[in-house]
C-alpha cells in the first residue's frame, strides 16, 4: 500500500508544488521558521497525494484506456484499493490543513481553501473540471500557482505590479503546460468520451496555443524586478519543445508524449536556473 501511495502521489512532480510555496514564503520573510517547514512538507507530499490520488481513483476507467498510465505519469491501482487511497488523502492532508488554518490569517486561509477546492474539483464526481475544456487548464494551473500565492499571503507579502506580472506569467506557464499535456491524451480521452482543451481545439491548435502562452509568460517576466527579466529567457526552451508538434494531426497525437517526457525533465533544468535567479534576487534587493 505504501508503494502504491508513493506512486499515486507522482514523486516526479513533488517539487512543482513545494518549491513555489517554499521560495515564495522564504523570499518574503527571509527566514526559515516552523511555518515554512510545515507548509513545505504539506505541498511536497500530502498535497500531491490528494491531487493525484483523487484523480487516479475517479479516472480509473479512462486510465485503463490510456497506454501511458501505470507508471511515473499515473498509477493504475486496483479498484479494491481506491477506498484506502481516499482515506490516505484525508489522513495526510487534514492535520496539516488544521495547523496551517490556525496559524494563518483569514486571507491566507482563503487562498488555501481555493487551492484545495481546485484539487478536489478537478477530478471529483459531479464537478469534474478536468472534463470542462479551458476550465481544465485554468484549474490545473491553479494547482501549481496557488501554493506560491499562499506562501506570499501567509508571509504577509505586499503585492505590486512586478509581483503580479510574475504570478500571471507563472499562471500562463501552468496553462500552457497542461494544454500541451492534454494533446497526448486526445485519442484515449475521446475513446472514453472525456472532454478537454485538447479534444476541443485539436492537437495542432492546442500546441500552438501552448506555444503562445509560453511566449506571453516570457514577455511578462520582463516586467519583474531585476534579475527577474532573465527568467523570461527560460520560456524559450518550452516553446522549442512544443513547436515540433505545431502541425500534429489528432490521430497521431500520442507522438506528443515524447515532448511531454522532455517537458518533465526540462522542469528540473529550468528549476535550477530559477533557483539561481531567486538567490541572486535575494542578495541584490
Amino acid at each position: 500500500m505504501i508503494h502504491e501511495l508513493f506512486m499515486t502521489s507522482r514523486p516526479i512532480s513533488w517539487v512543482n508544488t513545494a518549491f513555489p510555496f517554499a521560495s515564495a514564503y522564504l523570499l518574503t520573510t527571509g527566514v526559515i521558521d516552523w511555518l515554512w517547514i510545515v507548509g513545505t512538507i504539506f505541498f511536497l507530499i500530502p498535497y500531491n497525494l490528494a491531487m493525484y490520488g483523487i484523480n487516479d481513483v475517479f479516472d480509473y476507467e479512462s486510465d485503463l484506456l490510456n497506454p501511458r498510465k501505470g507508471g511515473a505519469e499515473g498509477a493504475l491501482v486496483e479498484r479494491s484499493r481506491h477506498r484506502g487511497i481516499l482515506i490516505a488523502c484525508l489522513v495526510a492532508t487534514v492535520p496539516f490543513l488544521v495547523v496551517l488554518g490556525i496559524a494563518g490569517s483569514w486571507e491566507a486561509n482563503l487562498v488555501l481553501l481555493v487551492s484545495m477546492l481546485a484539487v478536489l474539483a478537478y477530478s471529483a464526481p459531479k464537478l469534474r473540471f478536468k472534463e470542462r475544456p479551458f476550465v481544465d487548464s485554468l484549474t490545473s494551473s491553479t494547482h501549481f500557482v496557488s501554493p506560491a500565492v499562499y506562501g506570499m499571503v501567509l508571509a504577509g507579502a505586499q503585492f505590486n505590479a512586478p509581483l503580479l506580472a510574475l504570478l500571471l506569467a507563472f499562471f500562463l506557464w501552468g496553462m500552457a503546460s497542461h494544454a500541451f499535456g492534454a494533446v497526448q491524451d486526445i485519442v484515449p480521452d475521446r475513446a472514453a468520451s472525456l472532454g478537454s482543451i485538447g479534444t476541443v481545439l485539436g492537437a495542432k491548435w492546442t500546441v500552438r496555443g501552448a506555444a503562445l502562452a509560453y511566449l506571453a509568460a516570457g514577455v511578462l517576466l520582463l516586467a519583474t524586478e531585476w534579475p527577474g527579466p532573465l527568467a523570461g529567457l527560460l520560456a524559450l526552451p518550452y516553446v522549442a519543445n512544443v513547436l515540433p508538434y505545431a502541425n500534429l494531426n489528432d490521430v497521431d497525437s500520442e507522438r506528443a508524449h515524447t515532448g511531454w517526457v522532455r517537458f518533465l525533465w526540462l522542469n528540473y533544468v529550468t528549476g535550477f536556473f530559477i533557483t539561481m535567479i531567486l538567490i541572486w534576487y535575494a542578495f541584490v534587493r
